[in-house]
């Protein structure tokens, strides 16, 4: 579940107030909003990289508005992705759980069943710099779903991609909810994908975050 209850966040003279919502844990919602409103603010803040001025964030009913953002149990997709060039596909999704200092079967395993899922199996040895766009997003998403999160962010995760991998990725991102249960709140422009993905769908218009 994501909670957020009167958040205000402020960065230089740009400044969000009285922000609430909820997604039911388990749930799919769907973020809307003109360029420049606030809506990566948003997801920076429920992941701990941008500090709120007021205002509670709740992970699954934990207030963690204070806490570092490795603590938070979160997946985060940025919109350029922040795939590493130096590192295979097999080491971006074995990524997160190195610094958890997890066992190596453990980590193989997990690389292993994540590659399945996500179609990527026949990648794992490959280069970043030799992917496709839909063949990045899947790496991308697979790295932040490694260390199983109980909340997955995602910032315009399809603007890039063109039409028929977007479709391809619809079906990958409700598979994903389906095998993975993740709470997800994603960010888009696209009213196709709020259609195709959402459970819940809010707008952000004029500062103010209001339930469609």
């Amino acid at each position: 579940m994501i909670h957020l209850e009167n958040v205000a966040i402020r960065a230089g003279g740009f400044s969000l107030n009285e922000i609430s919502f909820q997604v039911p844990k388990g749930d799919y919602a769907v973020l809307m909003g003109r360029t420049g409103r606030g809506k990566t603010t948003i997801l920076e803040s429920i992941c701990g990289l941008r500090r709120v001025t007021a205002g509670t964030i709740r992970i699954d009913g934990t207030d963690v508005t204070d806490w570092l953002p490795g603590d938070r149990q979160i997946g985060y997709v940025p919109q350029d992705l922040a795939l590493f060039p130096t590192l295979s596909v097999a080491e971006h999704l074995a990524f997160a759980l190195r610094l958890r200092k997890r066992p190596g079967a453990e980590i193989d395993n997990r690389i292993s069943e994540l590659a399945e899922v996500l179609g990527i199996t026949a990648l794992l040895d490959r280069s970043v710099d030799a992917l496709s766009g839909g063949e990045s997003q899947r790496v991308a998403l697979g790295r932040a779903l490694s260390f199983r999160p109980s909340v997955l962010l995602l910032d315009e995760p399809l603007s890039a991609l063109d039409e028929s991998t977007r479709t391809e990725m619809h079906e990958l991102l409700k598979r994903v909810k389906q095998t993975t249960g993740v709470t997800t709140l994603h960010v888009t422009h696209s009213n196709e994908e709020a259609e195709a993905l959402a459970d819940h769908r809010f707008e952000l218009n004029d500062g103010v975050l209001s339930r469609v």
